[in-house]
C-alpha cells in the first residue's frame, strides 16, 4: 500500500513539474513562442523557408513574385534566397506590421530581376517617433524592427525598376547589396529612423544610387560602398528634413552623365528642406568632368539671406579630382573642410557663394603631371561670404583661373598659413572685400619662362591688414 502510494504522488510530482516546464517554455522562448524584452508578448518561431519551398523556381524565366509575396506574407522572418535568378513583375510588399520582423539574405549568389515598376522590395513600418527610443511605440519594437536585406543582387528590367524602397521603418540596414541597372538603387522616403547602408555596390543605374527623397530622417551612416555611374548622382538628398548624415569610407565616382540635369556624386539640395549635422569622411570622389556644371560635393541651400538650412558638416580626408567643381558650397553655413586632396578641376577646385562661417584648414589643391589632360584651371573662388578662416592651404600650379585663390565681395575673412605657389595671373586677389587680414602667407612663382608674377592682388579693397607674409612677385593694387 505505501510503495503504491510512493508511486502514485511521484508520478503526480512529475505531471506538475512537466506542465510548469512547459509554462516556462511558452513564456521565455520554447517552442511555441519567445518572450518580447519590450512588451512581454510573443511571435511565432518559424524555421528559416527558402523561396524554392514556397513555389519559387529561381530559372530567370518564371514569374516568382507570387511566390515571393506569399513567403513574405507567411510571417517567415528570416527569408532566404538560394542561389538562382528570381524574376519578379511586381513589388514585393514587406508590412512590417501586419508580418512582424522580415530579412530577405542571401549569400551573394541569389539574383533578383526586376521587370515591373516601382521598387523590387518595399519595406512599410509605421514608426512616427523620432530617434529616441521614449518615441518608439511597443508595437514597432515588437513587430518592426531592424527589417533588413543583405547580400542580394537586384537588376533593373523596366524603365521605372527600383531596387529597394523604405518607408516608415526603425533600424533598417541594407548591406552587401548590388543595385544595378535600375532607375534608382536605394530610394528612402517619407520617414525613417536609424538607417545603415553598408557595403553596397549601387552601380550603372540611370538615376540615383541612394536617394533621399522628401525624407525626414535622422541617423544614416553610408559607409564601405561603391556608388559609381548613375546618370543622376551618387548619393542625392532633396525636399528632405536630415540630421546626422555619415558618408564613410566609400569610392562615389562618375555618377554625372552629359544627357541629364546638373547633379553631382554627393548632391545635398535644401531648396526646400535642410541638411544638418553631419561628415563625409575618407572618400574617394571623382569623375565626370565631361557633365555640364559637375560637382563632387555640392550643398545648395536656400539663399545667402537663408544660409543656415545646410551645414554643420566636415569634409575630411577624401580625394577628390575630375569634374568642373570638386567642393561647391552654395548658401551654406557651418562647414569645415580638412585634410583633402583636391585636382583636376574644370572650373575651381573650390567654389563657395552666399555662405559664412566656413573654415577651411589644411588641403592640398596640386596639379599632378601625370594627370591629363592638363588645361584644368583648377582655381579656389569664394564670392560674396562672410566670416570665413582660410589657413594651412598649399594650392599649386592654377592655369587659366583669376588668381589661385580669389575673394570676390567678401568681408570678415582670416587668410593665413597658406602656401601659393606657381598660379596665373596672381597668387591671392582681394576683389572688393572689406574687413579681410592677411597674414604669414608663402605666395612665389618660379616657373621658367614667367619674367614678372603677381603674388597679391587688391582691387577696391577697405578695412584690409596684410602683413608678415612672405612674396617672391609684385603686390599690385588697383
Amino acid at each position: 500500500m505505501t510503495q503504491r502510494f510512493a508511486k502514485r504522488t511521484l508520478l503526480g510530482m512529475s505531471l506538475i513539474l512537466l506542465a510548469c516546464f512547459t509554462g516556462w517554455l511558452s513564456l521565455y522562448g520554447g517552442p511555441s513562442g519567445k518572450a518580447d524584452a519590450q512588451t512581454g508578448g510573443s511571435l511565432p518561431v518559424k524555421k528559416t523557408v527558402t523561396a524554392i519551398e514556397f513555389g519559387a523556381r529561381g530559372d530567370g524565366a518564371t514569374d516568382d513574385t507570387a511566390a515571393l509575396q506569399r513567403l513574405v506574407d507567411s510571417q517567415a522572418g528570416e527569408i532566404r534566397l538560394t542561389r538562382g535568378t528570381y524574376r519578379i513583375t511586381k513589388t514585393i510588399v514587406i508590412d512590417l506590421d501586419r508580418v512582424g520582423p522580415t530579412s530577405i539574405v542571401a549569400d551573394g549568389t541569389a539574383r533578383v530581376v526586376m521587370a515591373g515598376a516601382g521598387p523590387a522590395f518595399h519595406f512599410v513600418g509605421t514608426h512616427g517617433g523620432t530617434a529616441s527610443p521614449k518615441t518608439v511605440k511597443p508595437e514597432v519594437w515588437e513587430r518592426q524592427r531592424t527589417p533588413m536585406i543583405d547580400g542580394i543582387e537586384i537588376v533593373g528590367a523596366h524603365p521605372q525598376a527600383v531596387g529597394i524602397e523604405a518607408t516608415g521603418t526603425m533600424q533598417a540596414i541594407f548591406s552587401r547589396v548590388t543595385v544595378r541597372e535600375a532607375l534608382h538603387g536605394i530610394h528612402l522616403t517619407k520617414r525613417n529612423r536609424n538607417v545603415i547602408v553598408s557595403e553596397c555596390q549601387l552601380y550603372h543605374n540611370r538615376g540615383i544610387g541612394l536617394f533621399m527623397d522628401g525624407l525626414n530622417l535622422h541617423q544614416v551612416n553610408v559607409s564601405n560602398s561603391h556608388i559609381s555611374y548613375n546618370d543622376q548622382g551618387g548619393i542625392v538628398v532633396r525636399d528632405s528634413e536630415i540630421r546626422n548624415l555619415h558618408i564613410g569610407t566609400c569610392d562615389i565616382e562618375a555618377n554625372m552623365s552629359p544627357d541629364t540635369e546638373p547633379t553631382a556624386n554627393i548632391l545635398i539640395d535644401t531648396t526646400n528642406g535642410s541638411v544638418r549635422e553631419g561628415a563625409i569622411v575618407g572618400c574617394t570622389i571623382q569623375h565626370s568632368h565631361d557633365a555640364p556644371n559637375s560637382a563632387n560635393i555640392r550643398f545648395i541651400g536656400r539663399s545667402r539671406e537663408v544660409a543656415n538650412k545646410v551645414g554643420h558638416f566636415a569634409i575630411s580626408d577624401n580625394a577628390l579630382s575630375d569634374v568642373a567643381v570638386n567642393i561647391d558650397l552654395q548658401y551654406a553655413r557651418g562647414v569645415t573642410i580638412t585634410g583633402n586632396t583636391l585636382w583636376k578641376a574644370f572650373a575651381q577646385n573650390l567654389r563657395v557663394v552666399g555662405s559664412s562661417n566656413i573654415v577651411v584648414g589644411p588641403n592640398l589643391f596640386d596639379r599632378n603631371p601625370d594627370y591629363r589632360p592638363h588645361d584644368s584651371p583648377n582655381g579656389l573662388l569664394f564670392r560674396d561670404c562672410h566670416d570665413c578662416t582660410l589657413t594651412g592651404l598649399h594650392v599649386n600650379n592654377t592655369l587659366a583661373a583669376p588668381a589661385g585663390i580669389l575673394l570676390d565681395q567678401c568681408h570678415w575673412f582670416n587668410v593665413t598659413g597658406c602656401t601659393i605657389l606657381d598660379c596665373d595671373n596672381a597668387g591671392l586677389w582681394l576683389k572688393n572685400c572689406e574687413q579681410t587680414r592677411v597674414s604669414d602667407c608663402l605666395i612665389r612663382d618660379t616657373r621658367v619662362g614667367v619674367t614678372e608674377s603677381i603674388s597679391l592682388r587688391i582691387t577696391n579693397g577697405k578695412s584690409l591688414q596684410v602683413t608678415d607674409n612672405l612674396l617672391d612677385g609684385r603686390k599690385v593694387t588697383d
